[in-house]
């Protein structure tokens, strides 16, 4: 069904019961049937602040009070945050090269799409300079901005970064947040971002049409942490030679350089960047779910293991195919629906955990991690109560779960009930096969590592060039942010994912119930997040009980 169904006939199937049916008897079965519903084209796409979404947060608060979670704010289960809305209006906003006087307009859409998450109302007219990467980090002795003079001028830089630093750290100093603080404090206006064909995941006209749809902040200015810059612009990867010509230097080259490791070359580009900017701004709400399951022990239960997952998708928005739902069933009603059988099957054991678990399915995930950004910021406990974070976001469950990827595993004493449960379960642990992906940092768990938290982050395992990879690209492409994102789509491994879901709740009791707390490791980088009242050790404590 491809239309949209109006809010009152919305209404009206969720109180009737249409989501209602004899419960499934098996754990494949039941976390299926929560897919089924928040993936419904009823729930239109789940888009932050549409009524889609209020029926699936609606959904999700019945789901957790039938098993034993509580609410955990004055509010109840819904924790509501004021955001805005904006828009880049396409016919007042425009973007040209300049050279030597003559005026080369970028066709929006075709040569290049200008981004509404950054960049502010008026006109800029600025020099052009390549920047390698655009990363800074001078205590791993890279620094894209060393020496640059880059005030006033817009940066262009690529996608990717140097083979020695790091994922987790690259994908850090990647993130727009980090991006923008260096760019501002160096006094550049703005960026224009290249994409490397070899890392690109969305075909361009998707990536347009995501880039169009309107984009959130927050209401209130000072929990924005991206703002500042005067313009922000994509590239479309066939036309960014067009920056390019008459520099020393041109796209295809630099895109050889960076696929072979190779350091990038800085230099002033031939160009200067006009563009003129419009938005159109609008107020909503829209509201975090969040519950708790308390702990069983008197002194632990004080501590939280928080287990998160983002509820919202992208909505109702340009038509595939004569479909305009976009429905998210990976994306992310699959670990929506994991979190809920975790709950079920913590709250059908006979020994509860004896940290309490919280339950944190978020909103405004796709519009910038808002609402995990609020959830940490406006906490319903402390933060610093909060023990580990474990996220689901497209964990992908598409062939058997025999291997994970735990983002993070390196970082924290996390690592060794995930090696216990792994091991015990018959799971291997494999390492990061796509670092350059930045996934550590894309994803709801980086919410809660700049405030200190332990996190994981899990996908179903895979190997650079093996099959479940070519799985993996083909979805990507044909469905990541799109339409067919639907029920529909195979395959999907009904039985890895019960696997995980088992893995994901063992691993919960291994943390709620070991008598230490997990620690950042010394030598992780994100321990400098890490608040007072935790204290990094080198290795594991030796508290830490096996599953």
């Amino acid at each position: 069904m491809n239309r949209v169904t109006s809010a009152a006939a919305l209404a009206l199937f969720f109180s009737s019961g249409a989501f209602a049916a004899e419960p499934p008897t098996s754990g494949e079965d039941r976390w299926w049937k929560h897919v089924e519903v928040l993936a419904s084209d009823a729930m239109e796409g789940r888009d932050t602040g549409s009524k889609g979404y209020e029926l699936a947060a609606g959904y999700v608060s019945k789901e957790l009070a039938a098993l034993g979670v509580r609410p955990v704010m004055k509010t109840g289960f819904l924790q509501p945050m004021a955001l805005e809305s904006r828009r880049l209006i396409e016919s007042k906003s425009r973007i040209a090269l300049v050279k030597d006087g003559k005026t080369q307009p970028l066709v929006q859409g075709e040569d290049a799409v200008l981004s509404s998450r950054q960049g502010e109302a008026g006109a800029v007219d600025a020099p052009l300079v390549f920047v390698g990467y655009g990363l800074s980090i001078p205590e791993l002795g890279h620094d894209d901005f060393a020496g640059l003079d880059l005030k006033g001028k817009v940066v262009v830089l690529l996608q990717g970064g140097p083979g020695n630093i790091p994922g987790p750290v690259k994908s850090h100093f990647s993130s727009w947040t980090e991006r923008v603080k260096v760019l501002k404090r160096a006094g550049a206006v703005g960026y224009v971002y290249l994409q490397n064909p070899k890392h690109q995941e969305l075909p361009w006209e998707r990536l347009v049409g995501s880039v169009r749809s309107p984009t959130m902040q927050f209401a209130e200015a000072s929990l924005n942490d991206t703002g500042g810059l005067k313009v922000a612009a994509v590239m479309n990867v066939t036309r960014s030679q067009k920056l390019f010509e008459g520099a020393p230097h041109r796209y295809e080259e630099l895109v050889a350089l960076a696929d072979a490791d190779q350091p990038l070359p800085r230099f002033e580009l031939p160009f200067r960047l006009k563009a003129k900017l419009a938005f159109e701004v609008k107020s909503l709400k829209s509201m975090n779910v969040v519950g708790v399951m308390p702990g069983a022990d008197p002194v632990l239960a004080k501590e939280y293991v928080v287990l998160s997952a983002h509820l919202d998708h992208v909505g109702v928005g340009e038509p595939v195919n004569g479909d305009r739902i976009y429905n998210g069933a990976m994306d992310n009603a699959s670990g929506v629906a994991a979190v809920l059988e975790v709950a079920r099957q913590l709250h059908a054991q006979p020994t509860k955990p004896k940290r309490s678990v919280l339950f944190a399915l978020v909103t405004g995930e796709e519009k910038g991690l808002l609402g995990s950004k609020y959830f940490a910021a406006r906490p319903p406990v402390p933060i610093t109560s909060m023990v580990a974070d474990f996220n689901l976001d497209m964990f992908m469950p598409h062939w058997p779960f025999t291997s994970v990827v735990a983002h993070g595993k390196d970082e924290s004493t996390l690592s060794v009930p995930l090696a216990a449960v792994a091991a015990k379960q018959g799971v291997q642990v494999l390492p990061d096969p796509e670092p350059d992906r930045n996934l550590f940092v894309r994803s709801d768990q980086y919410s809660f590592i700049r405030e200190g938290v332990p996190a994981l982050f899990f996908k179903f395992g895979y190997t650079p060039g093996s099959q479940e990879q070519k799985v993996l690209k083909q979805w990507l492409t044909e469905r990541y942010h799109a339409p067919s994102d639907d029920l529909s789509q195979q395959p999907v491994d009904h039985e890895g994912a019960a696997r995980f879901i088992e893995f994901l709740t063992a691993m919960t009791n291994a943390v709620a119930d070991a008598p230490g707390r997990p620690q950042w490791n010394d030598d992780s980088f994100f321990r400098r997040f890490a608040k007072p009242s935790v204290v990094p050790v080198k290795s594991a404590p030796t508290s830490t009980v096996t599953p």
